[in-house]
């Protein structure tokens, strides 16, 4: 064993490690932030060394989600109201009302995707009518999917949304008889009707925008993420909307590491974009916890295929192939990585063709490109990719949109959407993750059992068990499948000597507990870089300082994240006000703590 004296030892565990020569170990040695050792034999510790007693709990690596709009995503976080693992609809609406009573006059409620109604023992979405009586006053916003949006009649008001109001391009307002909106938004055939309407809701302020990030970051450090690729995303502007994760970085107080892609915002001046970025940063650029990794996931406007599978497959512009190959061509000349949306296999064959014109000239296979989603795409196709030097960044988007896929396109269509173990069989390197949060949702251990079990949120059963990963196969793919897709994969997503110190300690063994039950799991205890970053149960008085919860009102101050963990369906748990004795915010009450009224 390495005869350096440990910061840390982590000690009588179940360590799952990755590492194809010791896969299974029971005590780890930590130093400067890197795993030192691992071993089935008792450490020594230094004078100085702190020891933590695994109680026989199942240590992973840190998960990696290498398709996640965090930056976005945390602006956001505390104004989202999170339907993600309710299991009613009477339930959902009742948080409903609750938000609605509590938001001031000004704000909206939104309910921003992660959710389907096959969740819902309902099985079915909450009516116009329903969504009025919940907030007669209050504007709601309720995104379902990339195919609709719900608003109740106060979001209509403010939006301005009239009998005279023009079908915006590419989307639908829905009348009644009379021509007046409903209340439904239609994506017919792309979503930017969508993400338009919620873009004129009220933005918080950047103290709030901090405090948002960092409980976003703490409810992924909850459910055991340690690493992201943030994939840009649509109203996203760089570098103005990456102040605030900037700021963050730069105090010390990121909990997630982070490589972020940038997204171009302006259809026909997307080259303009990326060569303005140019000028302004690069690949590579940051450190560890916050780096540039390149382009996308759009590069040009005319190539988006987003999937909604209530519409046909969209028919892609004719222009996309020279406005393709400018970008590409572009990023590739000044060696930027590049990632691409690619939802149907026709689609894929077009990108493929230019890239393959354009490896003639400028190879591609050193640049780490890939594609992202990739649902249908056909065993050439992969084949394609992995000529070219490419990887596939698979998410479980499937998991919230399978029953509409067999809808379409029928059971057997669905078996391989995507096809995962044909791109392992075909090396192609394969990164896991969730395309959080429009669309599906942030929890990863979701996403793991989608994998493992071939499911829906819904129970439906899409995938032969051909096309099904094991538990660790999955868990590979979340860690160091994913570290590929950043250029990483020497550093992180394995508990080997020299990589990053981070690692989840999962509140039962993923390995071996019922399948249904991977969906529940949580972490007791997250680490990155060796140091605690969220802790729970046994391992509580290892946990990072209280957030506070700003706004007040936020959802998450009532509900808490993902399956409403500090919701128990009779109102809130929690008195939105800051503990006296102790300082923390109603979320994050410590255990033993009395001060709130329950």
């Amino acid at each position: 064993m390495n005869m350096e004296v440990p910061d840390l030892i982590l000690c009588n565990g179940r360590v799952t490690t990755l590492d194809p020569s010791r896969p299974e170990v029971r005590h780890v040695a930590v130093k400067d932030g890197r795993i030192l050792a691992t071993s089935d034999d008792p450490m020594e510790p230094g004078p100085n060394t702190e020891v933590i007693d695994l109680q026989g709990h199942r240590v992973i690596p840190g998960l990696n989600d290498s398709h996640l709009h965090l930056i976005r995503g945390g602006l956001n976080y505390n104004l989202e109201l999170r339907w993600d693992g309710i299991a009613s609809l009477a339930e959902a609406l009742r948080m409903l009302k609750i938000q609605a009573a509590i938001t001031p006059p000004g704000q909206w409620v939104r309910v921003v995707g992660s959710w389907s109604e096959f969740q819902f023992v309902e099985r079915r979405m909450p009516t116009l009518d329903e969504l009025n009586e919940a907030a007669p006053d209050t504007p709601v916003f309720i995104l379902h999917l990339y195919c609709q949006a719900l608003l109740n009649r106060a979001a209509l008001r403010v939006c301005g949304y009239t009998k005279d109001t023009p079908h915006p391009p590419g989307g639908e307002i829905q009348r009644d008889k009379q021509g007046n909106p409903t209340g439904l938004l239609v994506a017919r055939p792309n979503a930017m009707i969508l993400y338009a309407t919620l873009a004129k809701g009220p933005k918080l302020p950047p103290e709030h925008q901090l405090n948002s990030t960092r409980h976003f970051m703490r409810e992924l450090n909850r459910l055991g993420v340690t690493s992201c690729i943030d994939a840009g995303g649509g109203f996203q502007n760089y570098p103005e909307d990456y102040e605030i994760i900037r700021q963050l970085h730069d105090r010390g107080e990121l909990t997630v590491r982070i490589a972020y892609n940038l997204f171009t915002q302006r259809p026909q001046q997307e080259k303009e974009d990326f060569a303005r970025w140019m000028k302004m940063t690069r690949p590579g650029d940051g450190d560890a916890f916050f780096r540039m990794n390149g382009a996308g996931e759009m590069l040009v406007f005319s190539a988006a295929d987003f999937e909604d599978f209530l519409e046909p497959r969209p028919d892609l512009a004719a222009s996309l192939e020279d406005e393709l190959e400018a970008v590409v061509l572009a990023l590739a000349s000044n060696g930027w990585p590049f990632r691409l949306h690619a939802t149907y296999d026709e689609s894929i064959s077009r990108f493929l063709d230019v890239f393959e014109r354009i490896d003639r000239e400028v190879p591609l296979g050193e640049l780490r490109w890939f594609l992202d989603h990739c649902e249908t795409i056909s065993d050439r196709n992969i084949d394609r990719v992995r000529a070219l030097g490419g990887g596939i960044a698979v998410q479980h988007r499937m998991s919230f949109q399978g029953e509409y896929f067999v809808g379409r396109y029928g059971a057997e269509a669905a078996e391989r959407t995507p096809p995962i173990r044909r791109m392992l069989e075909a090396g192609v390197p394969v990164g896991a993750g969730t395309d959080a949060t429009r669309v599906a949702s942030y929890n990863s251990f979701h996403s793991l059992y989608w994998l493992v079990s071939g499911r829906t949120q819904g129970g439906l059963e899409l995938y032969p068990e051909r096309n099904r990963m094991s538990r660790e196969e999955a868990l590979r793919l979340y860690t160091r499948g994913s570290a590929w897709f950043s250029g990483e994969d020497g550093e992180k997503g394995a508990l080997i000597p020299g990589h990053h110190a981070d690692l989840v300690v999962t509140s039962e063994d993923y390995l071996a507990i019922p399948e249904e039950r991977i969906r529940d799991l949580v972490s007791v205890l997250t680490m990155v870089a060796g140091k605690p970053v969220y802790a729970a149960g046994a391992f509580q008085k290892y946990d990072a300082p209280a957030i506070p919860v700003l706004p007040e009102w936020s959802p998450i101050a009532t509900f808490g994240g993902f399956g409403a963990p500090h919701w128990d369906g009779r109102g809130p748990r929690m008195q939105a006000m800051s503990c006296p004795s102790h300082g923390h915010g109603p979320l994050w009450g410590h255990a033993g703590c009395d001060c709130f009224a329950f």
